[in-house]
C-alpha cells in the first residue's frame, strides 16, 4: 500500500474528529478519543472472520465451567487479543436509545482480553463514554469508524459480491502501524509541548538507529537479537530497530529474529505504545512493554540486550523515585554504585532536579558481555551530561565509571533546534562493551551543529531536520574515525581531571594595642589576657603571630578568641606554620594526561604564580567532563574594515544629526 492511501485513511479519520468532536473537545483532547477508537476498530475489524468460532469456544468453556478462558479465546481467534462479546462493532450501529447503546458499548469494550483491557485502561477510554453519550455523539463516532469509505481490515473491500475489484485495498500491519504513527504526529503536531517529551522526531531516531547497527552490520549472524528502551514512548525507537535490524539482515542474507522490549511512565503514551505493537500484529512484543518507572520500578531488571536505545527526559525532576528508592543518599541500586579497584564505593547519584545520566547507567547495566558483538548503546541527552558536576559527584563519578571502562565510542553534538519541545542542543552518546580495536582507549567527539536541513514549516521548536543525506555523512565520519574540522579522536584520559585543593599560608600582622569589644571575654579572661600582653618583650616581632603567641603565654583557647580582634593579615608578614589563608585558597583541575602529574603541574603551573603555595593531597579528587566549544571553536565571523568605517561614518551622521536637534532646542 503506498503512502498515498495511507495518507487517504489518516485524513478521514482527522475528519471524524472534526465532523464528530468539535463542538464537545476542545481540539487538543480529540486524541482521547481518536487513539482508542483507531484501535478498536482494527482489532474489530481483525477479529471479525473468527467471532463465530470465539463464540462457540465461549459456549463450550462456560458449560464445562472452566474460568481461565482467555489462552483457548485468544487461539479460537487467531490472534493475541479477543473479544469474547456478542457483539462486533458494527451491530451497534442500530441502537435507537443512547442508555441502550451506552450498555452494549460497554459490554463490548468489557470483551476485549485483558492485554486491550489494560491499553483501554491507561487511555482512561471509559471516561470518555459518558461524555459522548451525553453530546449524543456515540453512535456517529462508530458509524464514521465502520463507514464503507474507510477499511482497517486486513482484507480488501470490493465493489460487489463478485469479489472481482477491489474498492479499498487491505490494510496490513505494517500499514495499519504507519497510518497509527502518522495519526500520533499529527496529534504532536497539535500539542507540540506536551507531545515532545514522549516523541522523538524520527530523523534522530533514524540516525540514532544507525549508529548501533550499521557499524556492525557485517557481523549480524543467523540469530535472535533484541533490543531495548527504558524510556520507549510510543515506541517509535523499537519498531525503527527493528525494521532497520530485519532489513540489514536480508540484505545480507541472514535470518534474524528480533524481540523488543521497553518501559513507559506516562499512561496514554505507555497505551499507544502497547496498541501499536498488537496492530502491527507483534502481540508478543507488546507483553514485554513495562508500565511504570525504569529507574525505582525496573520491568526488566534480570534481562540484558543486545541493543538499546533511549531518549530518556532530561532536566526532570526524578525526586518521586529517589524517594521510593530509600532516598538519594541511600540508594544502593547496583546500576547507580560501583566500585573502584580498591574498593572504594563510586556512587553515581546525580542531583534529583535531572536524571537523565541514571537511564544511560541502566543500559550499561544491561549490556551483554558474553557475545561477540557485546551490547551497543545510543542516547540522546542534553549538555548537563556531559559537563554538568564538579569532581566527585554524581554525574562526574557517572561519566567517570563510563570512560574509565572503556565504554564510550563517540558523542555527537546535534544542531539546536532539532526536538520539538526544546531548542537547546543535544548530543548523541554511543557506546560498546566490544569496541573495535582502533577505538580502543579512545573517544570521538563529531561536531554535526552545522550539518541541518531547514523546514519549510516549524514542527513546535523544530524548525531543521536531518535529511537521509546528512545522515550517511555523519555516519560515514563516525566510521572513518578521521580527524577533521568535524571530528576530533581523543584519548580516555583526556576528559579526566584531578580537582585539588590549593593553599596558601596564613600570615599574620600583630596589633597588641588594640581594644577588644565587650562582652567577647570573661572578667577573668580579660585579666589575663591584659597580662598577657604586657609580658611581651619588646624584641618580639609584630609580623610573627607565633612568636607573639608564645611570649604571651597564654591559652590556645584564650588567642584563638582575641586573635581576631588584634590581628590582620599581611602578605608581607611571617607565615602562621600549619595554618592556610582561607581567603587564598583555591581550586585547580589538573589533566589526567599532564606530563609528570601533579609534581610537575605543581612546579610548572602554580609555584612560579605563588611560590608559598602547596596542594593539599587530602582533598584529591577525580573528574571527568567535557565540552564542545573547547575542541570545536567557532570564531564569529569578522567584519571588514569597510564595514567597519560605513558603520563609524553612520553612527557618526546619527550623532550630529542628535546634537543639533538639542541645541536647537536650546535656543
Amino acid at each position: 500500500m503506498d503512502s498515498q492511501v495511507h495518507n487517504a485513511i489518516v485524513n478521514f479519520i482527522w475528519g471524524i474528529a472534526d465532523d464528530c468532536l468539535r463542538d464537545v473537545y476542545v481540539r487538543g483532547k480529540y486524541r482521547d478519543v481518536i487513539l482508542p477508537m483507531t484501535v478498536i476498530r482494527r482489532l474489530d475489524a481483525m477479529l471479525e472472520d473468527t467471532k463465530p468460532a470465539v463464540l462457540n469456544m465461549k459456549k463450550m468453556m462456560d458449560e464445562a465451567g472452566i474460568t481461565n478462558q482467555w489462552p483457548a479465546l485468544c487461539n479460537a481467534a487467531g490472534q493475541a487479543f479477543c473479544n469474547a462479546s456478542p457483539f462486533l462493532l458494527k451491530d451497534l450501529t442500530s441502537r435507537a436509545k443512547k442508555q441502550t447503546l451506552k450498555a452494549d458499548f460497554e459490554a463490548y469494550l468489557d470483551g476485549f482480553s485483558p492485554n486491550v483491557q489494560e491499553i483501554l485502561e491507561k487511555f482512561k477510554f471509559r471516561n470518555q463514554i459518558d461524555t459522548m453519550i451525553d453530546a449524543d455523539i456515540l453512535g456517529a463516532v462508530i458509524e464514521k469508524f465502520i463507514s464503507p469509505n474507510i477499511n482497517l481490515s486486513p482484507k480488501p473491500v470490493y465493489t460487489d459480491d463478485t469479489m472481482s475489484t477491489i474498492k479499498l485495498p487491505a490494510l496490513d500491519n505494517h500499514g495499519m502501524g504507519t497510518v497509527f504513527e502518522e495519526l500520533i504526529r499529527k496529534f504532536n503536531e497539535e500539542n507540540n509541548e506536551e507531545a515532545g517529551e514522549h516523541w522523538t522526531p524520527r530523523d534522530v531516531v533514524d540516525l540514532m538507529v544507525d549508529l548501533i547497527i550499521v557499524p556492525i552490520a557485517d557481523k549480524i549472524m543467523d540469530a535472535t537479537y533484541s533490543c531495548y528502551d527504558g524510556a520507549c514512548g510510543t515506541g517509535g525507537m523499537l519498531t525503527v530497530a527493528q525494521d532497520r535490524l530485519l532489513h540489514s539482515a536480508t540484505t545480507r542474507g541472514k535470518k534474524v529474529s528480533i524481540h523488543l522490549f521497553g518501559q513507559e511512565l506516562q499512561p496514554e503514551t505507555y497505551a499507544i505504545c502497547k496498541a501499536d505493537m498488537l496492530l502491527k500484529g507483534d502481540g508478543e512484543q507488546a507483553e514485554h512493554i513495562a508500565y511504570g518507572s525504569t529507574l525505582s520500578a525496573d520491568g526488566n531488571a534480570t534481562r540484558q540486550f543486545d541493543f538499546m536505545l533511549a531518549n530518556p527526559p532530561y532536566g526532570k525532576s526524578w525526586k518521586t523515585d529517589a524517594e521510593k528508592m530509600g532516598g538519594k543518599k541511600d540508594i544502593l541500586d547496583s546500576r547507580f554504585n560501583a566500585y573502584l579497584e580498591d574498593g572504594t564505593q563510586l556512587s553515581m547519584i546525580p542531583r534529583t532536579s535531572d536524571g537523565q545520566l541514571l537511564f544511560l547507567l541502566n543500559n550499561v547495566a544491561k549490556m551483554k558481555t558474553d557475545t561477540e558483538l557485546g551490547s551497543r548503546i545510543a542516547e540522546v541527552h542534553n549538555g548537563s551530561s556531559i559537563f554538568t558536576g564538579d569532581a566527585g559527584s554524581g554525574e562526574s563519578n557517572a561519566r567517570r565509571y563510563l570512560i574509565e571502562n572503556d565504554l564510550v565510542e563517540a558523542i555527537i553534538a546535534l544542531p539546536e533546534n532539532m526536538f520539538y519541545n526544546t531548542g537547546i542542543g543535544t548530543y548523541i552518546w554511543v557506546l560498546s562493551n566490544k569496541k573495535e580495536e582502533r577505538r580502543k582507549g579512545k573517544i570521538q567527539l563529531i561536531d554535526a551543529t552545522a550539518m541541518k536541513s531547514p523546514l519549510r514549516k516549524n514542527m513546535g521548536k523544530k524548525n531543521c531536520e536531518l535529511t537521509p543525506e546528512l545522515r550517511k555523512e555523519i555516519i560515514k565520519i563516525f566510521l572513518d574515525m578521521e580527524e577533521s574540522e568535524v571530528s576530533k579522536i581523543f584519548n580516555n584520559e583526556e576528559f579526566g581531571y584531578w580537582a585539588v585543593t590549593v593553599e596558601r599560608p596564613l600570615r599574620l600582622r600583630v596589633y597588641p594595642e588594640r581594644e577588644i569589644p565587650t562582652g567577647v571575654l570573661k572578667e577573668t579572661e580579660m585579666e589575663a589576657y591584659i597580662a598577657g600582653i604586657k609580658a611581651v618583650p619588646s624584641t618580639v616581632a609584630l609580623d610573627d603571630w607565633k612568636a607573639f603567641a608564645k611570649a604571651t603565654k597564654l591559652k590556645a583557647a584564650l588567642l584563638k578568641k582575641v586573635r581576631p580582634y588584634i590581628t590582620e593579615k599581611d602578605p608581607l608578614a611571617k607565615i602562621v606554620d600549619g595554618e592556610a589563608d582561607p581567603e587564598l585558597r583555591e581550586t585547580e583541575q589538573i589533566p589526567l594526561n599532564y606530563p609528570g602529574g601533579i609534581k610537575e603541574y605543581t612546579k610548572q603551573e602554580i609555584i612560579p604564580f605563588a611560590e608559598d603555595a602547596w596542594v593539599d593531597m587530602k582533598t584529591l579528587k577525580i573528574g571527568y567532563g567535557l565540552s564542545f566549544s573547547k575542541y570545536f571553536y567557532h570564531a564569529p565571523a569578522r567584519r571588514t574594515v569597510n564595514a567597519i568605517l560605513e558603520e563609524l561614518k553612520k553612527v557618526e551622521s546619527e550623532s550630529k544629526g542628535l546634537i543639533e536637534e538639542i541645541i536647537g532646542g536650546l535656543e
